[in-house]
């Protein structure tokens, strides 16, 4: 009887809803997505991820093995990571955070310090352009203590709060950071696994050290924002087009445009807005539109107002369809 008992316990137990290639095609199409977000439209890209958040979820409220359940639970805080982003890009700050703190809960269970961290950075990177620049610094600390198992999670969390550090006007804090970030890529033991949207590339280190030189200011941060922004510019650009990273490379390009405008160089600023208004309707994103509103508002200034340049330069952002088009289609929703 005891025996029959632990065997009826051992059908039990070997049970499973998940089939041999479930998980191989949950990771075929996240590296999918991942891969392709950077250059797409966001908005039919969330709704892909929705639905393969919700098979995920399905999924985990049924029975599988324990491996099997901590893939599924790596997966899900993938897949709500990248939704997190993704409400970020299409402007609901409320929903990326909440989609963020599930992603969080999933990747503790799936004890992946990886993805704790990139989360971590994704929360931190809401809160900088939330205005809640200590925030974000709180929150890229919080998720320094976890040593990924590969990749280029800790610099980009360096990054993000060298960014939110010099916001504070905190020049020591943010050069420690930059140069933690710069540790951080060389400690690196293995490529980002899924990679993609999820990498932290040298030219988005080169971006974000530009525009923490850009909150610190004075002549020589300008001209080292100016530097960094140009370099980040050329790196995207050497990209294949199907793969270049569209809305990063705009803001890099936005960067370099301020610095050359806090320097008086108001050919050299328009230039580069002029070419982000040439790719933005492509793929809007929200922080795109907010930094072309920012850099409008600077051309307002009594300084540029006698500028042919700097009101064509305005006309030309209000007019853009980065500014004029919604985030999202009638109805659309980012739960």
């Amino acid at each position: 009887m005891a025996a029959a008992e632990s065997a009826r316990f051992g059908q039990f137990a070997e049970q499973t809803n998940v089939g041999p290639h479930t998980i191989e095609q949950f990771h075929a199409d996240l590296r999918r997505i991942v891969s392709v977000y950077p250059n797409r439209p966001v908005y039919p890209l969330f709704v892909e991820l929705r639905a393969l958040r919700d098979r995920a979820f399905t999924l985990l409220e049924g029975r599988q093995a324990p491996g099997q359940t901590r893939e599924l639970y790596f997966t899900a805080a993938a897949l709500c990571a990248v939704l997190s982003n993704a409400s970020f890009d299409l402007g609901n700050f409320a929903a990326a955070e909440t989609q963020a703190r599930t992603a969080f809960m999933a990747a503790e269970l799936a004890g992946h310090n990886g993805m704790r961290a990139w989360i971590r950075g994704t929360q931190a990177l809401i809160a900088y352009w939330d205005d809640r620049p200590r925030a974000a610094v709180d929150l890229a600390e919080d998720g320094w203590r976890f040593m990924p198992e590969n990749g280029t999670a800790r610099v980009r969390l360096a990054c993000i709060e060298a960014r939110a550090r010099a916001r504070l006007r905190d020049a020591e804090g943010t050069d420690d950071a930059l140069l933690r970030a710069e540790q951080a890529r060389q400690a690196i033991i293995a490529p980002d696994d899924p990679g993609g949207m999820m990498a932290f590339p040298m030219a988005k280190q080169q971006f974000y050290g530009g525009a923490a030189r850009l909150w610190l200011g004075g002549p020589p941060n300008l001209a080292e924002a100016e530097r960094l922004s140009a370099e980040a510019v050329e790196l995207y650009e050497t990209d294949p087009p199907e793969e270049r990273r569209l809305g990063e490379m705009s803001l890099a390009r936005l960067d370099f445009a301020v610095a050359r405008l806090a320097q008086s160089d108001l050919d050299g600023a328009a230039e580069q807005v002029e070419q982000v208004l040439e790719v933005g309707g492509q793929r809007r994103t929200e922080s795109v539109a907010r930094r072309l509103l920012q850099l409008s508002t600077a051309l307002d200034r009594p300084h540029f107002q006698t500028s042919a340049l700097a009101t064509t330069l305005r006309e030309r952002i209000s007019c853009s369809p980065i500014r004029t088009q919604p985030a999202l289609p009638s109805g659309g929703g980012t739960r």
